[in-house]
């Protein structure tokens, strides 16, 4: 399966993109991961920040990705759970699945309204390059998972 991740912003904190790119290399060994970074609104306010970034997410998203927004309100999945449901996806012939990132403000309504999945990590407020590098962690665990392939879970 084909992962991408479509995320506002870039990772600034060295110990959180060296936390990325480790579960990017583990990743990459068993599935095509593509990263794309859209421009964050900076300065703007938040109604139009949320609809600036929604904007530019939608525009990297083909019409045929199944698409999961990463949101605090979403549904929360058990690292066998998230296994389980992307093991249905690939089962059911979906070859792409992109996860979408909001910025500060979280995701405009439009962006809200593609989503096939909203996908929370956690009830927290996390700052989304920590959601980043957590679901990239978390992919990787799925996937050990559906490989019976030690890792904790």
């Amino acid at each position: 399966m084909h992962f991408r991740i479509v995320a506002v912003g870039r990772l600034r904190e060295p110990y959180l993109a060296a936390a990325a790119a480790d579960f990017r290399r583990r990743l990459g060994a068993y599935h095509r991961l593509e990263e794309i970074e859209v421009k964050a609104a900076d300065g703007a306010r938040p109604e139009a920040a949320m609809a600036l970034e929604a904007a530019a997410v939608l525009r990297a998203i083909a019409p045929a990705d199944r698409v999961w927004l990463l949101e605090r309100t979403g549904d929360e999945f058990s690292s066998l759970e998230l296994a389980e449901r992307l093991d249905e996806l690939a089962r059911s012939g979906t070859s792409r699945v992109t996860f979408a990132i909001a910025g500060t403000y979280g995701a405009g309504p439009d962006l809200a309204a593609r989503a096939d999945v909203r996908w929370s990590l956690s009830r927290l407020t996390l700052l989304h390059e920590w959601a980043r590098a957590l679901v990239l962690e978390q992919l990787y665990r799925a996937t050990k998972i559906s490989r019976n392939e030690p890792y904790h879970h």
